[in-house]
């Protein structure tokens, strides 16, 4: 199996896409569980859309999911000489010709296609064209583009490892265009080129391809290549309800996950869920493990549902598996993005350590911590805390016995337990407690309080309760 040979083929138009992604981790998942090669190659032939950013932002998030590529990167834009020279051929050879009907004429016409019940699609106008009708068009100054001939009769077939034999009959697939008006190839024509030039032997990809396969193996056969690559479409990616994933469910793209405070590895361990599985339904696994159990034999034809919760449980189920070094080193940059450089390592790792247990993100850490590094008179008791607070009684003697305590008790967690003090006014500690979380963290609810209060100092912490003292109680 070391002979197989996938690749990544995206098109440098934008973000990447978390769909994208995950076709990018299924075809790094099966070249490194056959110790294969897994390539990267950007479709950049559309240059109007492209940019050097996207093509930069696309490495930069690979980078980022830890899916490194084999060799080094092929750009479709720097091989444009290699698919005209084929379409050319094609052409020679009577499998192409030239077009010079514009955009508006074929969109009337199809339009009339559907108006009258014919059949839609481009009406192969200028099949037939003698040299001399050909010549007069272009003086006319009409665009000139490249159609490939497709067959008028019989079926276009392909077996799929995912949804079995794909067959369409060539009648409902028109001639259809392999180079621009503006001169620069399409993608059926570069990727046929391609898969073929760098010895591509299985492509996974998304489902919405599945239809431009039979353009693709048709182009790869006239040009000579009568072995194909293994096929698998992989499922649609859906938002809940079933709809097309898109922003109105939230975050959709790679870099959105990543500065939200996402890990790689379990952003990688969830999008490898969508649409496969191992076989003893594990859910919670290390790359490693995702690279020895995938099996595109396991992939299923069913469109997978994007659940952002079940994502960020995963998230939070990775966050638990770091050693608390390697977690606060993740979640420094979010940290300094905060509270820049206020932060005192010992006991931000000690922070960090206690927000661990029930965060679901690393930008949730760094906002839990960031208590702990603001100066006394910044804290700030939110609204929440204050509409809750105004309708407890006893503020003003909690935070008064609390500071008497804090004063002179011995300064280590066990004894910095303030429920005795609740408690010991005939205070509910489920309800009052919420008025010393105010103080110190400034909300009612946080890292672990009396941890925090340790970590905070004794001068510190008696400053904050004086302060909520004269801001709660007055």
């Amino acid at each position: 199996m070391s002979d197989v040979r996938v690749r990544f083929s995206p098109a440098p138009t934008g973000f990447l896409h978390v769909g994208s992604a995950r076709t990018a981790l299924f075809n790094w998942l099966y070249a490194r569980h056959t110790g294969g090669t897994f390539l990267l190659r950007i479709e950049d032939t559309d240059v109007t859309r492209s940019t050097p950013e996207a093509v930069e932002q696309i490495q930069h998030v690979l980078r980022w999911l830890r899916l490194d590529w084999d060799g080094d990167l092929v750009l479709q834009s720097h091989r444009f000489d290699l698919y005209l020279a084929a379409a050319d051929r094609l052409l020679d050879e009577g499998l192409a010709y030239e077009c010079y009907c514009t955009e508006e004429e074929v969109r009337a016409r199809n339009d009339e296609a559907l108006r009258t019940g014919a059949t839609p699609g481009y009406d192969g106008r200028c099949r037939d064209l003698t040299a001399a009708e050909r010549a007069a068009r272009a003086a006319e100054g009409r665009p000139r583009s490249v159609r490939f001939r497709t067959p008028d009769e019989g079926e276009s077939s392909f077996d799929d490892l995912v949804r079995g034999t794909v067959s369409v009959a060539w009648s409902t697939i028109p001639d259809f265009v392999i180079v621009r008006s503006n001169g620069t190839p399409v993608f059926f024509l570069a990727n046929a080129v391609d898969d073929a030039d760098m010895g591509i032997t299985h492509v996974l990809r998304g489902e919405d391809l599945l239809d431009s396969t039979h353009r693709v193996l048709a182009l790869r056969q006239a040009l000579g290549h009568a072995d194909r690559p293994v096929y698998a479409h992989l499922p649609l990616i859906l938002g809940p309800g079933g709809a097309k994933l898109s922003k109105r469910h939230g975050a959709t793209s790679v870099e959105e996950f990543r500065d939200a405070g996402y890990l790689p590895d379990a952003l990688v361990n969830y999008l490898a869920l969508l649409g496969w599985g191992p076989a003893d339904g594990r859910e919670v696994l290390t790359r490693d493990e995702l690279v020895a159990e995938f099996d595109v034999a396991r992939v299923t034809p069913s469109a997978a549902t994007f659940d952002a919760q079940k994502l960020e449980w995963m998230n939070g189920e990775h966050i638990r598996r770091l050693g608390v070094a390697d977690l606060a080193g993740e979640v420094l940059p979010f940290a300094k993005q905060r509270y820049g450089g206020r932060i005192e390592i010992r006991r931000f790792e000690a922070a960090v350590a206690l927000a661990q247990e029930r965060a679901t993100t690393l930008a949730q850490i760094a906002q839990q911590c960031e208590f702990l590094f603001l100066p006394d008179d910044e804290v700030v008791i939110d609204d929440d805390a204050r509409s809750t607070i105004a309708g407890l009684d006893g503020v003003g003697a909690l935070i008064d016995a609390a500071i008497a305590h804090l004063e002179t008790c011995e300064w280590d967690v066990e004894h910095i337990d303030l429920r005795p003090v609740v408690t010991g006014l005939g205070l509910k500690p489920r309800t009052h407690m919420k008025v010393l979380y105010a103080a110190i963290e400034g909300r009612t609810a946080g890292l672990p309080l009396f941890e925090s209060i340790h970590l905070l100092g004794r001068e510190a912490a008696l400053t904050r309760l004086r302060r909520a003292r004269d801001a709660l109680a007055p």
